[in-house]
């Protein structure tokens, strides 16, 4: 089900205004994003509503935490659903590159499509077990040489091109995204620091502003994730994944997809 989203034209507006007048504007830079409102507010989210704060990521994961977990094999069918090809029903899209490949090129040769798990594995050592380490709604396909080339980094943006992701760079420790997935990524990351607190067996996930993490349950940069996420909107394949997770797989929503402003409102 789609969002409602509020109009992004006052920075358009104010810049053109700005020109009439001869006034010269400093860049633009990431604002919060417009509230929204969805069909799931009254139901779904009622008990979040209005919240903000330590309060809002406290409803919110106890919303989200009424979830069904799968096996990390029946995640390669999920995903063939999930990021299923709206111009072409037998491919996926790839997470980092945008390009369209065959569902049945899913496995681990040079060529092949597989799982990113883009809270990386190593931070909070969760593995591939139902929980963290099979969550549809931080697992993408993925180039499997890009995968690679992503690996365990921290999200930052800079450093040299990455082949076979036009537009995403990375380099010793960071990883920066294509622009058409950086919202993705950031909405992602930050519904699975909402989701596993600590409960659950699991590690409490939190984002933090280092690139270095390593094996610690933390991923950076929360400012650029803050950022991202107000430059890349929700999609409509955002949108279709988030409700194909809830209605198939799991029961449950990335409330960020949602209510982008909820970003801001937390942290």
């Amino acid at each position: 089900m789609s969002v409602v989203r509020i109009g992004r034209w006052k920075v358009w507006a104010a810049a053109v205004a700005a020109t009439l007048v001869g006034i010269t504007l400093p860049a633009v830079t990431a604002t919060p994003a417009s509230a929204t409102t969805t069909a799931y507010d009254s139901t779904y989210y009622k008990n979040a509503i209005g919240k903000t704060g330590t309060s809002l990521k406290s409803s919110l994961h106890t919303i989200i935490s009424s979830q069904s977990k799968i096996s990390y094999d029946a995640v390669w069918n999920a995903l063939k659903n999930t990021d299923q090809d709206p111009n072409n029903t037998n491919n996926v899209i790839l997470l980092y590159s945008g390009v369209s490949r065959s569902k049945s090129l899913n496995g681990g040769a040079v060529g092949d499509w597989n799982r990113e798990h883009t809270w990386a594995q190593s931070h909070g050592n969760f593995g591939t077990s139902a929980g963290p380490g099979t969550d549809l709604h931080h697992l993408r396909a993925c180039d499997v040489q890009v995968n690679s080339t992503r690996g365990n980094k921290d999200w930052d943006t800079g450093g040299s091109a990455v082949g076979g992701a036009p537009g995403s760079y990375t380099d010793s420790n960071s990883f920066e995204p294509r622009d058409a997935d950086k919202g993705d990524v950031a909405r992602m990351i930050l519904y699975m620091a909402v989701r596993y607190e600590g409960g659950d067996g699991w590690p409490d996930l939190e984002p933090n502003e280092s690139s270095t993490n390593g094996s610690v349950p933390f991923h950076g940069r929360l400012s650029v994730l803050k950022q991202w996420n107000e430059q890349d909107p929700p999609s409509a394949f955002e949108e279709r994944r988030n409700d194909v997770i809830q209605s198939t797989y799991q029961g449950n929503r990335n409330p960020f997809i949602d209510h982008p402003e909820w970003v801001e409102a937390i942290w």
